[in-house]
């Protein structure tokens, strides 16, 4: 049975201008995107299809363009048209950071972060660079390293922070296994960095780690 022969408030167009977008199932979403399904599919069972096979949204979105482009119902334009659609949530994000401050709209650079760090498969360690009214200046990926850790130097962070002319810093980095909590490598380093920046008047505000969920904020912890 085709979309178009459903009851009209479960076709995923109907339902979203109806219920709003977040009313809508990630494969409700998914079918939105595709626009068409394929011999035998309706839009909403490839949408199924392909989040079972990558594991979900994380998975489908970060998958490499062979990889992509090789699934049953998907192909370059495709994948180029989720690229552009991922940099322009990542770039709304950042002018929604932009408008306000890092420390007064946790959710905002919290949700910001998580953006840019979720999808990697390796742990890669970044810095929101802030003047020193805690808007943002510049957002660094300044370390990347295997599947479970990133050589971290002091030195390059400092360096970056005054290339920046920066006043305050907030760190995160990703845990691709996706729990969140903070290792005692992580508290080491992050002490390590605070004190090293701390000799050139730059003040650690915060260290997220994005993993599944919402993530964890040592300066919620009392770790900073």
């Amino acid at each position: 049975m085709s979309i178009l022969d459903w009851p009209a408030d479960e076709r995923p167009r109907e339902k979203l201008l109806d219920l709003g977008a977040e009313a809508l199932t990630d494969a409700e979403l998914l079918a939105i995107f595709l626009r068409t399904g394929v011999s035998g599919k309706s839009a909403v069972d490839l949408a199924r299809e392909l989040l079972a096979t990558y594991g979900g949204l994380v998975g489908l979105l970060s998958a490499s363009q062979q990889d992509f482009c090789s699934a049953k119902g998907l192909g370059q334009a495709k994948f180029v048209q989720l690229r552009a659609v991922l940099e322009m949530s990542r770039r709304y994000l950042r002018e929604e950071l932009v408008e306000r401050d890092a420390i007064t709209s946790p959710e905002a650079t919290r949700r910001y972060l998580k953006m840019r760090l979720r999808g990697y498969p390796y742990e890669v360690f970044a810095g929101l660079f802030l003047d020193n009214r805690h808007r943002v200046i510049e957002y660094q990926e300044l370390f990347r390293g295997t599947i479970d850790g990133a050589s971290v130097h002091p030195r390059e962070v400092v360096r970056a922070a005054m290339n920046c002319n920066a006043a305050a810093v907030i760190f995160a980095h990703n845990h691709p296994s996706g729990v969140a909590e903070p290792s005692q490598a992580d508290i080491r380093i992050t002490e390590r960095l605070r004190q090293a920046l701390d000799y050139v008047e730059v003040r650690v505000l915060d260290h997220i780690i994005v993993g599944e969920g919402d993530g964890t904020s040592f300066a919620e912890r009392g770790l900073i």
